[in-house]
This record gives C-alpha cells, sequence and structure tokens, in this order.
C-alpha cells in the first residue's frame, strides 16, 4: 500500500492513458468500419484495425505534439521567464544556473546520483537527459506518424484511382502539416493558459499552483 500510494499519481495517469487508447481504438475501429461500409469494403476485426496505418497515425500525431509541447516548455523555461508563475523560475535565476545551484560536482549531496558528482560528457548527457530523451521521443513519433500517414494517404488515393505520393512528397503536403499544426497550436495554447492563468487563480494543496495566498507576483512558488 505503501508503494502504490508513492506511485499513484503515476499509476493513476498510467492507467487513464490505457483506458483511453483502448476507447479511442474501439471508437476508431467503429468509425472506420462505418466509412468501409459506405465504399462497399468488408469490415475489419479490432486486431487488423490497431494493426493498421490508419489508427497508427492518429496516435502518433497526438504523441508527437505532446512531446513537443513537453520538449518546448522543458528548454525556454532554461532561459525564459514569466514573473508570477508558478511555471517559471524567478527571473534572477534565468539561465543554466551555477553548479552550487545544480548541486553538481562539489556541491553534490550524499544521496545525489552518481553522475551529478562527475565531469565531462558524463555530466553534459546526465545534465541535459531530460531534454534529450523528450526531443528523441517527439522525433521518433514525428518520423512513426510520417510513414503511417503516408501509408494511409497512399491507401485513400489508391481508393480513388491515383497514384501514390513518396515519403518527401507526404511530408511536405498540406495533409501532413494539417495534421500536425491543428495538434501543435491546441498544445501550444494550453501551456499558454497554465503559464498565465495560475499567476492570478490558484488551485489549493496543487503543486501546479501557488499558495492560495501568495501575491500574485511571486515566481516559481508552488503550493
Amino acid at each position: 500500500m505503501r508503494w502504490l500510494k508513492k506511485n499513484s499519481l503515476s499509476l493513476a495517469f498510467m492507467i487513464m492513458f490505457v483506458l483511453a487508447l483502448a476507447g479511442q481504438a474501439v471508437a476508431g475501429l467503429l468509425q472506420y468500419n462505418d466509412e468501409q461500409m459506405v465504399q462497399g469494403a468488408e469490415p475489419v476485426s479490432l486486431l487488423d484495425y490497431v494493426a493498421s496505418s490508419a489508427f497508427a497515425v492518429n496516435v502518433a500525431e497526438n504523441w508527437q505534439s505532446e512531446y513537443l509541447q513537453f520538449l518546448l516548455f522543458i528548454m525556454l523555461t532554461v532561459w525564459l521567464v514569466q514573473q508570477g508563475s508558478p511555471e517559471s523560475k524567478e527571473p534572477h535565476k534565468a539561465g543554466a544556473e551555477s553548479d552550487e545551484d545544480q548541486q553538481i560536482g562539489p556541491y553534490a549531496d550524499d544521496d545525489s546520483p552518481a553522475w551529478a558528482r562527475v565531469k565531462g560528457a558524463r555530466l553534459w548527457l546526465f545534465s541535459n537527459s531530460l531534454g534529450l530523451v523528450m526531443g528523441t521521443i517527439f522525433l521518433l513519433s514525428w518520423l512513426a506518424q510520417s510513414v503511417a500517414g503516408q501509408a494511409a494517404y497512399n491507401a485513400d488515393r489508391l481508393g480513388e484511382l491515383r497514384d501514390p505520393v513518396t515519403w518527401s512528397s507526404y511530408v511536405t503536403s498540406p495533409e501532413f502539416w494539417d495534421r500536425s499544426l491543428q495538434n501543435w497550436q491546441s498544445e501550444l495554447l494550453a501551456v499558454l493558459s497554465m503559464v498565465v492563468l495560475s499567476i492570478y487563480l490558484r488551485q489549493r494543496g496543487s503543486p501546479e499552483s501557488k499558495p492560495v495566498g501568495a501575491a500574485h507576483s511571486a515566481t516559481g512558488v508552488e503550493g
């Protein structure tokens, strides 16, 4: 029970993710089979649908936009600040900060990670590991979206007796960028809303909010 309590936030989001993904698969299957019937084609099974490019492109385009959001937020908040927001550092701390502030090398604590005590490439890698992993996941999901999207797009074109397109033609097409940008703009708006609204609004007990009594101008303070 103690383990469950200590990991309850991650477990809750994992369960909701699995349920949402399963729900998307079922809803997508129903919609896909409805379109199949309209076109006079045979319906497909759930297993066939989740292995199809139609399902893969819908999943990948959402994943890449989410990880782009986190990548941009992680990297931009190193240097950019927003006074009054708990999502921002205090203005005077903009930048990579000192070794002492970051508990690096001789300033490491007894329980600091081992790579925080070393120098050179390992320290640089560990110091930037979160951004590097988020960026890698974004690029991989973007690639998956482009490949699955090309396959789904070409399947539609072949159904309309048109020639398929190459990968390079697809990733420069309005179809690809319409899929990408409609997700990007919503993610960026969500981050902007969180940064600005948290200046003036509160949620008692949440670490994403300032304490209820904190001044609107208080920056980098979490409740």
